[in-house]
Formats: structure tokens, sequence, C-alpha cells
């Protein structure tokens, strides 16, 4: 899994406005490199109020492919950060807005509504699938610009999955094998960012059950993409998270097949450092103690 990547390391994640971020600020930081105000979204604030670039929007002037996959909707805020310019993480149709017509990634894969609709999304140019088997016909050699609008709100927890074998939506793991099949065309190369971000959501409801087979489906989707980089020597891969979830401690191991035995401190944010793992061009920067927004010049 990623924990054996060769290079690690901790960062810090405070924002401008608190010692406890929120998703905006912390994936601001690493897709800007600038410490930004809870909920804003890759703009200058505080400051001017102008817009930073993101890495994503590097990638694009440099040529490569990009793309945004999420297990949330697809405006939330992660994604948001490097696809958007916001004041506030929840102006969902401006954030939808950008995309489409701003910064344009050529892949959006997530759950749709909240500024999302089907009809704007082709009207910009993209292919739609609405569920997994949509999604899995897609060409993706001939497909270049591909929305994905997978129900109306966050995609499912896997652990409600595995008791419902009728759903129609797709997997991490499904999202970023078709994703990275899309933007690996490009000659030029790609930028990718894949969250699993239903972790931080099972943390907010201190569910351990589901935080586990969130985290074992992001580890799926890890193998996935170690399987497409690991025979490269020009991509750099990076893991890590926006900040901690829950003040989650682990305090028994009941074996495998099992929910470890964990305590709480909080259904909100921490200041926990969170862990960096990394492999690959420039990986060796990621060492020591960083800050989140060291993370944007090591990708950069």
């Amino acid at each position: 899994g990623f924990e054996a990547l060769p290079y690690t390391a901790a960062a810090t994640t405070a924002s401008a406005s608190s010692s406890i971020t929120d998703s905006a600020a912390a994936s601001t930081a690493m897709a800007t490199g600038e410490k930004v105000n809870n909920e804003v979204i890759s703009m200058a604030m505080p400051g001017d109020g102008s817009e930073l670039e993101t890495l994503l929007e590097n990638a694009v002037a440099r040529g490569l492919a990009v793309g945004l996959v999420t297990t949330t909707y697809m405006t939330h805020a992660t994604p948001a950060a490097f696809g958007a310019h916001e004041p506030s993480r929840y102006n969902y149709d401006q954030i939808a807005a950008d995309y489409l017509n701003q910064t344009k990634p050529n892949v959006l894969l997530g759950g749709g509504a909240n500024g999302m609709s089907v009809a704007a999304a082709q009207a910009a140019g993209y292919t739609v699938v609405t569920d997994r088997a949509e999604l899995q016909a897609v060409d993706t050699s001939a497909v270049s610009m591909l929305s994905g609008q997978l129900g109306s709100s966050h995609l499912p927890y896997e652990y409600d999955v595995m008791t419902d074998p009728n759903h129609e939506l797709p997997s991490l793991s499904d999202m970023a094998a078709v994703a990275l099949d899309i933007l690996d065309n490009d000659p030029d190369g790609l930028f990718l960012v894949i969250e699993g971000g239903l972790i931080d959501r099972a943390c907010h409801k201190n569910d351990i059950d589901r935080v586990v087979e969130e985290v074992k489906e992001f580890n799926n989707t890890f193998d996935v993409v170690w399987s497409w980089v690991s025979g490269r020597d020009d991509t750099l891969l990076i893991v890590t998270a926006d900040h901690e979830t829950g003040g989650l401690t682990v305090t028994g191991n009941n074996g495998a097949g099992e929910a470890p035995t964990v305590t709480w401190s909080t259904t909100g944010h921490t200041e926990t450092d969170v862990g960096v793992y990394a492999w690959g061009r420039g990986a060796e920067r990621v060492e020591g103690l960083l800050d989140n927004t060291d993370l944007h010049d090591i990708a950069r």
C-alpha cells in the first residue's frame, strides 16, 4: 500500500484564519502554495482577492491533460480548490461554472448535482456519464473531455455498497482507472487529483466501520495508480490528506477482518499533522516536517 512508498514526511495544516483548517483552505494551500482563510477557494483572502494559480492551471498552461476525481460531489471544497476560484466553498453553482467555462479539466468524476448539470457540461464540450456502466463503456481512446455526474450527492460509502449489490455507481478505483486511461493519451503528460473524500465524512461521524472500508478502497485506488506509474521515470506520486478529522486514535488491533478498537476526540477537524508519502521524480523533497504549502512547490 501507499505507506510503503520510499519518501515520507509529516505536514502542518493550519490555515490563515485558524490553527484548525477546513478542506477549502487546506486544499488551496496544496494547490497554490498560499495560506488562505477557511472556506476560501484559491483566492488571495486575506489579500487582494485575486485568483491564485493552481497546480492544475499551471499544468494546463504547460500542455498537460488534467483531471479531478472524488467520491464527494464534484463541487466539494477539495477538488474545487484545484479547479475553481471562489470566496466561498459553498458557491456550488459558481464552482461548477469555473470548471466548465474557465479551467475545463479533461476529466471531472464525482457526485452530481450541487451546481453541476448534464446540459451545462454537454454544452461545454463534455461527454457525460451518470452511472458505473456508462463510465466503463467510455471509449477512453476517443473521449478527451469526460464529466461523470454520478448520483445527486456524495457517492455511497463502500460499507453500504457491500450490502447493496444492485447499486449503479462506480467506486473510486473505477473512476481512477478511467481517468488515467483518458489522460495518458496526451503525450505531454498529465496532472490528476484523486480524493477519497468519504474518509473525512465517516470520521466526522466517528464511524470506524465506514472509515475502514473507505481507506481500503483508497488503497485499492492506490494500487490502480501504482500499476500505471511504477514503470515510469517521469512522474511524481504524492499521497496525503488535507487535514485530520475526528482525533482518531487506535487503541487495539482486533485482527484481520475486524475493525480496530478506537477512540475519538471530536466530530470536527483537528490540528494534527498529516502524513505525506511520495515516490518518483522529485519525491526526495518529501522528508521531515513540511507545511501543506510546500506540497505545491514539490509537485510543481
